[in-house]
């Protein structure tokens, strides 16, 4: 009888390796310093969407049926078991379109690597600061890596990759602060991997859409927790070529590129690829927005003396936000590039008293909408998925004016990243709507010098009402 063939999996126990490898004296103080605003900035989209009337379905119901007080749920008085909490503070970080984005990776990083961190920290108070830091990075690290591998086809399929490429960084996030050996690291992977899902189709509107990153830090918890204990999982996800994650959510062969999961792992930092939003929808739109101010600046212009205006972007861009809106709910408005489009233009902002339930079917709004066309430039698709938000914008005006403005990347980006005051001063006006003072200034403190806490269980006490007695 011939010996059974041996399964090789280089690629997942590469990033298997890097995650129980990873140390917090390797990693480059620039990007401590950058992860410490992008953690604050997400902590700061839970706190605003705590109050949001999806987030308060969705922690209504799981208090329904989780009576565990185990975990902290951000910006509430509740707490659930572990998952649940996982499952509802992705979910809240994720909940109005103003988290971060890896562009290239198209993956919202913080809203699936920290709910599982900091779940781990509360089963596990003896996590220190430093520790909360290195799973955090872990975690910032990998996800991007694999949203890379599959490229920008794996969301034009219709896969929403903040829910399937989530998986990976909530898992290798929770795996580094649970200490996984490597070995242990490829089982949780592996089981991670296996629950990845997240269609898109739910941005027409549907309130699901918000819950998918919970859902991926949530899967990525479990993966970890589960192999700690001996659970196995898939060895060769991401090698096998049959129902392996690459070739089932590609459905190929060839169209991603495993090399990028570990090509550059501890020298290449993607953490310091992740962009911030100021416009609070979905990242694909943000450059367009950007263009338009530009012109503005230069041309003052309103909704009343628009013509046409033409966004030419990649394929991708087109379908992701391009299409002729319809008022279905404030999901779609929020991802629909010509609404988003008509509200700059008519309310001078996007931000998050932009959109409210009573402004989806707005006829003023809908009829500018009407003006914006959204083309595919077969040159930008051709630039592929480091390119894949630049658009050029063109702006006919009824008096005959011309203008046009490209822009390759967003106000908040990698190349172009806010500093330190910009990020807190965002923080503060989206969470002085929910806690007091105080206590936002001892959450900007804690995560500005979280290296120094002997226990991060401290930051997850902060993050509920009424934090500051809880520490």
């Amino acid at each position: 009888m011939n010996a059974p063939a041996v399964r090789s999996n280089p690629y997942t126990q590469g990033i298997a390796r890097f995650v129980s490898g990873l140390r917090y004296e390797d990693i480059p103080q620039e990007v401590i310093a950058r992860i410490k605003l992008l953690i604050l900035d997400s902590l700061g989209c839970a706190l605003f969407g705590a109050a949001l009337p999806w987030s308060r379905i969705l922690i209504d119901t799981l208090g329904a049926v989780d009576t565990t007080r185990g975990c902290t749920v951000w910006g509430t008085d509740r707490m659930l078991s572990a998952p649940h909490a996982a499952l509802a503070n992705g979910a809240l970080v994720q909940s109005f379109e103003l988290d971060d984005v890896h562009r290239v990776g198209v993956l919202h990083v913080g809203a699936v690597t920290l709910p599982s961190v900091l779940a781990v920290a509360e089963l596990h108070p003896g996590l220190t600061g430093r520790d909360f830091l290195t799973a955090c990075v872990a975690g910032y690290e990998i996800g991007p890596r694999v949203g890379k591998c599959m490229g920008q086809e794996h969301i034009g399929q219709g896969w929403h990759s903040g829910a399937t490429v989530g998986v990976f960084s909530a898992c290798a996030a929770a795996a580094s602060a649970l200490k996984l050996s490597a070995d242990q690291g490829v089982h949780a992977l592996g089981i991670a991997g296996t629950q990845a899902s997240g269609l898109m189709a739910a941005q027409f509107g549907a309130m699901v859409k918000r819950m998918h990153a919970g859902r991926a830090a949530q899967s990525g918890l479990y993966g970890a927790l589960l192999a700690a204990n001996g659970f196995t999982g898939i060895i060769d996800l991401f090698e096998n070529e049959y129902g392996g994650f690459c070739t089932t959510f590609s459905a190929s062969l060839d169209s991603f590129d495993r090399r990028e999961l570990t090509s550059g792992l501890g020298t290449h930092w993607e953490t310091m690829g992740i962009a911030l939003k100021f416009f609070s929808c979905v990242g694909s739109n943000h450059t367009t927005l950007d263009a338009l101010r530009n012109m503005q600046a230069h041309h003052l212009f309103g909704a009343d003396d628009v013509q046409q205006i033409v966004v030419h972007g990649s394929r991708v861009t087109v379908d992701h936000v391009g299409w002729p809106y319809q008022p279905e709910g404030l999901t779609s408005a929020q991802l629909n590039l010509p609404y988003c489009i008509a509200v700059l233009l008519l309310d001078g902002d996007v931000f998050v008293d932009q959109f409210t339930e009573a402004l989806v079917a707005d006829p003023r709004r809908i009829a500018v909408s009407r003006l914006v066309a959204v083309k595919e430039d077969p040159a930008i698709t051709a630039r592929g998925k480091t390119y894949r938000h630049m658009v050029r914008v063109e702006v006919n005006l009824k008096d005959g004016t011309r203008l046009e403005e490209t822009v390759e990347s967003p106000r908040g980006s990698e190349h172009s990243f806010a500093d330190a005051a910009t990020v807190i001063d965002k923080f503060r006006k989206l969470t002085a709507r929910r806690i007091g003072d105080a206590q936002i200034e001892r959450i900007i403190e804690t995560v500005m010098e979280v290296e120094k806490e002997t226990t991060s269980s401290r930051l997850a006490g902060l993050l509920a009402t009424g934090g500051l007695g809880a520490i």
